[in-house]
């Protein structure tokens, strides 16, 4: 097995590097954060036409471009190192994957080609009030045969659920968890948005009543597709919180290096160097969680439930600590609006919740290789 990134792969790492640096500098994400929209359009359609990133690991005959999940890792990390404000990862990370893995071939044919050209912003909504991301927490109902299925309830902390136009939802029917396609111009559908504590993901708090739904896959057999949704947006992630802490070691490098206290640079001080080399290692000790996961993701092998728990529960913790020990290395002004070091740090612990909090996943991880 080898591990290491290809040409291509490096490549397409400066490529989407050289977009983000472009597209998304700290003014550019301040001004996204304060809007209810959260992302900019021009720029999400030069991410379709002219890097096709959201068609990149879909397969070519749904329009994508037939790359592997590892492609995606690449993208979503240098993603989650300049904070883009989009909706990739509710598109692309939820909702791609969980239609690829329901297994039906009708709603991939009519939604996919949408999600790879940029032309469909799509998510999945989940969790409900509970904050569960189990089975057991989906109480949503949904009644109804054949074609014609209503859902009637509430969702929330639905990522990008105001403005995506599809929105796959997990319900329960009276044969189980069913997974259910809904248009954002159904009657009965509200989107509302939430105020967050990570304004660069914006979330939405969805209500049915009554909405007409298409169902997806088989009545009753939706969890195995959510949850291998789940273990994949874990991955993806995970790469997002690498790229996030990497950025972050960076800037308190930077920083020990120029800031000058009692006439010598602070990082010469052994405190510093010890937060620093403590940074260092669990961010390089992320990145092989993330990569491997990754890979275990590009080969679909029976690994990915376990390193994808495991991912999810080191990464979440390294990019919390390495956000926390940007903030202590620049001191006063690390604490201030102005400087970056709490974009960084409201993601690391908005990601670190997102889909379970690292001692639930450490439990998952438990469970699946039998302890």
């Amino acid at each position: 097995m080898n591990f290491a990134f290809s040409d291509e792969q490096e490549e397409l790492r400066k490529a989407v590097r050289r977009f983000c640096e472009d597209k998304s500098p700290e003014a550019e994400v301040r001004r996204l954060m304060e809007t209810t929209e959260g992302y900019d359009p021009a720029v999400w359609k030069q991410m379709g036409d002219q890097l096709g990133l959201q068609g990149l690991a879909i397969p070519e005959e749904y329009g994508g471009s037939g790359y592997s999940f590892v492609e995606l890792v690449v993208v979503l990390e240098e993603m989650g190192r300049a904070l883009l404000c989009s909706p990739y990862f509710s598109s692309v990370g939820l909702a791609a994957n969980l239609l690829l893995a329901s297994g039906d071939d009708g709603a991939k044919k009519e939604y996919l080609p949408g999600i790879a050209a940029g032309t469909t912003i799509a998510t999945v909504a989940l969790a409900e009030a509970s904050g569960r991301w189990d089975e057991a927490g989906v109480t949503l109902q949904a009644a109804g045969s054949g074609a014609g299925w209503t859902l009637t309830g509430e969702k929330l902390y639905v990522l990008d659920g105001h403005t995506a136009s599809l929105v796959l939802v997990a319900a329960r029917s009276v044969a189980g968890v069913s997974v259910f396609a809904v248009d954002r111009a159904a009657p009965g559908f509200t989107a509302t948005p939430l105020s967050t504590m990570d304004q660069t993901r914006k979330q939405a708090r969805l209500t049915f009543e009554g909405t007409p739904a298409r169902l997806v896959g088989a009545d009753g057999g939706g969890w195995a597709a959510l949850a291998k949704m789940l273990d994949l947006a874990a991955v993806a992630l995970a790469a997002e919180q690498v790229g996030g802490a990497q950025k972050v070691l960076e800037m308190a490098v930077e920083y020990a290096k120029v800031r000058v206290q009692f006439g010598r640079p602070i990082g010469s001080f052994q405190a510093i160097k010890h937060k620093c080399a403590d940074m260092l290692l669990e961010v390089e000790s992320a990145k092989s969680a993330a990569y491997y996961a990754g890979w275990a993701a590009g080969e679909d092998n029976d690994e990915l439930p376990v390193v994808a728990s495991l991912a999810k529960s080191y990464c979440s913790e390294a990019y919390f600590h390495t956000a926390a020990e940007n903030i202590q290395v620049h001191g006063g002004i690390g604490f201030t609006w102005e400087h970056p070091a709490h974009l960084y740090f409201k993601r690391a612990k908005s990601s670190e919740l997102l889909f379970g909090d690292p001692t639930y996943h450490r439990e998952l991880l438990a469970q699946r290789i039998g302890i």
